[in-house]
This record gives C-alpha cells, structure tokens and sequence, in this order.
C-alpha cells in the first residue's frame, strides 16, 4: 500500500519575534521535538529560528535539503508576521501552523503572547492567499502540539496524495448510471489528474498479456488468499492477466504523477468480451492502496483514495442499496443495538470489497443480475463469475464522499457508523450498516443534495481527519448525519 500513498517526512520550524527572547521559541521547539519522540513521532527539527526573511529561506532550504515534505510552523512566541507566513509559500508542501500555550516559565520574561500571534499569522495568510492547516484549537503545551502533530501526518499524506495523484477511466459510464457522471472540473481544482480511455484500449491491453509469464505466480497468490474451495480454478488465469495488464498500464501512464487510481466500466459489455466479471480483482488493487471504482465512478475513486491516505488502510466503495426488513431489524438488531429501523440500511456491491475486510466464508462467486441480464436462462454461470462475495465483516466505519455536483461545485458527506453483527440473508458484498439519524441524512443531503448512490467506506471512525482534510481543500458544504436537536434546513419542523 506505501506504493501507492505518499509518506510524510515531517519538519518543525520555529519562528519568532525580534523583540521576543529567541531562546523561548527554541526551547519549546525542542519540548515538542522531545514530546513527539515520547510518541514515536519522527519530526526533523529545524536548527534555523526564522525572525526575518533571510531566516525563513534559510529555514525552507535546511527542511527541504533534510527530505521533509510537510512542516509544523510553530509560532513559540508572538512571531514575525511576514517571514512565518511567507514559510507556506517556499515550502513545497503542507504546511501546519501552532502556537505555544504559556505556562513553562514566568509571565514577564517568560511570556510568548503567541496566542495573539496565531491571529495575526491567520490574517497574513488570508490576506496573501496562502493556505496553511490550523487545527481547531491551534494552541497547546508541548505534549498537546505532538498529538497534533501527529494527527497532521495523514492529513499530510492525504493532501500530498493529491496532488500526486492521477485518476485512469476506461470508459464510458454506463447508460442510465447518470448518478455516476460528473465534472472533471472539480478533479483539476484539487490538483488531481485525468486519463480517460476506452473500453477498448483495455481490451487490446488485456490481449496483449495473454501467456505473460507472470500469471502462474498471480494465480497461487489469488488462490492462497481465498482458500481452496472458495474460487474457480479455471478462471483465476483469466483474471490474473487482467491483474497485470491494470498494474502495468498504471506504471506505463503514470506519466509525472506517482500515484494512481482507476475508475473503470464493469458492465454490461466487459464480462462477455474478457470473460468474467472485474470484481474479485478489484479488491485486490483496492487492498493494495490502488482503488478500482466501478461504474466508471471517478469521483468514488478519488474518495476511496482520500480513505486510504487518511487510514493508511484498506477501503470499499458500495451503493446505499437497499433498506433492511422489519424482520431482520426485530430478530437481530432490535434491543440489542441502540438503532431504529431508519438508522440500519445494506451496503453492498457486487463484489469488490478486499477479503479481509469481509467475513471468513467469503468466495468466489457470480454476479446474479449480470447472469439474468448476459446468460441464457438456466444456464450455469459462465462469464458473469468473478465476484468477490459475503458479507462484511463488522468494523466502525466512516460513510463519506467527495462529489462534483452537476453546477461544478465540490462538496462533500461524512457520517459515522458501524457494519453490525447481522446476517445479511443476500448476495455479493453485502453488509448490514446503521448510521445515527440515517434516515433524516438520507433524505435531507443524500436525496437533498442529489448525491450519487455510491459511497466510500472506511474501516474505523475516520470523521474528525476527514473533515479537516475537505476544509483544507475548501469544500464549503461539508454535511454529515446531523443530531435531533439540529434540523435540517430543509427538515419539516412539523414532520
């Protein structure tokens, strides 16, 4: 997976103000640096103390010749308003700003006033357009700036991960999946690359790998991974040379990107031309830091690549599907679990969630709605197999979604929740979700706000990183499953 997300090499430079004692700005660095250590933080600390200009080019050179690719800004006392804000301009990467809280010395000579500092470095960033991270409450002891420090770093990698980033389609979106159609605009305001290409371009790749001597050593990896029993032996050929044939395609169009996801079209030509379904596959990549959204979803790629940066784990990619029934609700969920019906929904697709993100009898299987739609009636399932099927495996989760909207403007979801300890009692990769106040978010920002039926997942509560991360990239309507006592705006008061 660190193949394909950056890795943070994090820097800390102090700055200060010339009338303030320089020794003060110094010392709490090095309390931090200490603090972080006692963290098993790495951080590379800046030797340069930036009190003017000279100093912060100084400073940006000594971070930038160390490796570091994300810096703390770390204001020890008042600060220099011009050189500490001009550090996110020359600095080729993200940039926190903190500040140190009082309390490590007396309040004459020991006193840093950075409190107001933090203001006015706010202001000088505002009012020459730079962007730095400031973290919700961005003053603190040494032991509360490592914490932030330290919850930094996947913001870091994920807003790294970006602008490295490039998104390959093989296209075009399915007819009648409108909802998965969207501006590339928004993927250029990030700083996010595009390739699109054709369903045939991959077919002729595809081709191209046939007898690669490579497939013998991809097929024991998928078998081994599986379990013996649980795939088809006769198709995992097939789909190991459609394994190489997308890793070789990333590496060859990269171009001067380093990391990549696709978004590709399953359906309903690509089953009967390369002969058998894309899925199992696709949790493979996905569960090597590489997303393979479905349905030519580009934007559900870039949010399963958000979720991997952030969690530096494995993530799916699934429809809000369908309802759980009063039945299953009154045998399993009911008295056991704090939901209410309206709380619960599936999540599922047809089988592209990684197998250790899924229960122990996972399989291979078929895709039944693809073998009533592409395959003779009664017949037994020929090219619609390829499935990775089961339910999922319990797991806090994180719902969410970074969307371009039909007016080219960015926004985006996050709700937290939980897959439950429930049978599903259906097919493909399936779980049972529930999500405080679901059906309230359901109706007042998935149909609301017309977001598209897929959503990503992350396994684990990941809500505070991604919020900060979609303010950073100035999303200004970030929405999430909001509480009773805070209605909707368009929440019927006497509904």
């Amino acid at each position: 997976m660190l193949q394909n997300i950056p890795e943070v090499k994090l820097g800390i430079v102090a700055v200060s103000r010339d009338c303030f004692p320089i020794q003060l700005s110094q010392t709490r660095r090095a309390a931090i640096v200490k603090a972080c250590a006692d963290k098993g933080l790495p951080v590379y600390e800046a030797r340069t103390t930036v009190e003017n200009e000279k100093d912060m080019l100084a400073a940006v050179k000594e971070v930038t010749d160390a490796g570091c690719n994300a810096l703390t800004v770390f204001l020890g006392n008042f600060g220099p308003e011009t050189p500490e804000t001009l550090i996110a301009k020359y600095f080729d990467g993200p940039c926190m700003f903190v500040a140190a809280a009082e309390g490590d010395g007396d309040l004459v000579n020991g006193r840093g006033d950075a409190y107001c500092g933090m203001l006015n470095c706010s202001y000088n960033l505002g009012m020459r357009r730079l962007k730095g991270y400031i973290p919700e409450y961005p003053v603190g002891t040494a032991a509360e700036l490592a914490d932030k420090m330290a919850e930094f770093v996947p913001i870091a990698r994920t807003i790294l991960g970006l602008k490295g980033l490039k998104i390959i389609t093989f296209g075009p979106r399915p007819q009648d999946f409108f909802a998965c159609n969207a501006p590339i605009k928004g993927l250029y305001e990030l700083g996010v690359e595009i390739e699109e290409n054709s369903e045939l371009d991959l077919l002729v790749a595809y081709k191209e790998h046939a007898d690669d001597p490579r497939i013998p050593d991809v097929c024991a990896d998928m078998a081994a991974e599986m379990g013996e029993g649980r795939y088809y032996p006769d198709l995992l050929a097939r789909m190991a040379q459609f394994e190489l044939t997308l890793l070789d395609w990333a590496e060859a169009h990269k171009g001067s990107r380093q990391y990549v996801a696709f978004a590709d079209k399953c359906w309903p030509a690509f089953p009967s031309q390369f002969g058998f379904e894309p899925c199992f596959v696709n949790s493979r990549l996905a569960s090597r830091g590489i997303p393979v959204s479905c349905e030519v979803d580009i934007y559900g790629a870039l949010s399963e690549y958000i979720g991997i940066c952030i969690s530096g784990d494995t993530v799916t990619l699934l429809d809000i599907n369908n309802s759980v029934p009063q039945y299953i609700y009154d045998e399993d969920i009911k008295g056991k679990f704090d939901y209410q019906l309206t709380d619960t929904f599936m999540g599922f697709h047809c089988g592209n969630t990684p197998s250790c993100k899924m229960c122990a009898d996972r399989a291979v299987k078929y895709q039944l709605i693809q073998h009533r739609l592409l395959e003779p009636a009664g017949s037994d399932p020929d090219f619609t197999r390829g499935t990775l099927e089961g339910d999922i495996a319990p797991s806090d989760i994180t719902f969410y979604r970074l969307q371009c909207d039909s007016e080219g403007a960015l926004r985006a979801y996050i709700a937290q929740g939980e897959v439950l300890p429930v049978a599903t009692r259906s097919f493909g990769g399936i779980g049972v979700f529930a999500i405080p106040e679901m059906g309230r978010f359901y109706r007042h920002v998935l149909v609301q706000k017309h977001y598209p039926h897929h959503g990503a997942v992350a396994f684990g509560h990941y809500g505070k990183l991604l919020f900060e991360v979609f303010k950073y990239l100035g999303i200004a309507d970030i929405a999430y499953n909001q509480p009773k006592s805070l209605p909707y705006p368009t929440e019927n008061p006497w509904a």
